[in-house]
C-alpha cells in the first residue's frame, strides 16, 4: 500500500511552471524537482509524428531540432499529461506525466 501510493505520488505534479521559453520545471508530489530543457523536451516528442506508432522507433532525428526552440505554450491534458506548442509550429505530443518523470530519471 505504501509503495503504491509512493509510485503515484512519483508521476503526480504538485506544481508545473514554466520557468523561461526554453525551461520548464516540474515539482512532484514525492518532492522531486525536474528542470527541462526545452529542446530536450521537443527532442523527445513521443506523437506518431516523431515516434513509428507500430516499431516505437523514433524517426525524429534530434539534429533538425535547434537548440533555440522554445515553449510557446502549454496546456494540461486531463489529470495526466502536458502539451507543448513549440516555436517550430509542432504541437501534437502528448507528454504523459509518467513519460515526463521518466525522462527526468534518466
Amino acid at each position: 500500500m505504501v509503495e503504491t501510493l509512493q509510485r503515484r505520488q512519483a508521476i503526480e505534479p504538485s506544481e508545473i511552471s514554466q520557468e523561461s521559453n526554453s525551461l520548464l520545471r516540474i515539482t512532484w508530489a514525492d518532492g522531486r524537482v525536474c528542470d527541462y530543457q526545452a529542446a530536450m523536451l521537443r527532442r523527445a516528442c513521443p506523437c506518431a509524428q516523431c515516434v513509428n506508432e507500430w516499431t516505437g522507433q523514433r524517426t525524429l532525428k534530434p539534429e533538425v531540432i535547434s537548440d533555440e526552440v522554445e515553449i510557446n505554450d502549454l496546456s494540461i491534458v486531463g489529470r495526466y499529461a502536458l502539451n507543448f506548442r513549440w516555436s517550430d509550429s509542432h504541437e501534437t505530443g502528448i507528454y504523459s506525466f509518467q513519460y515526463l518523470r521518466d525522462l527526468c530519471e534518466q
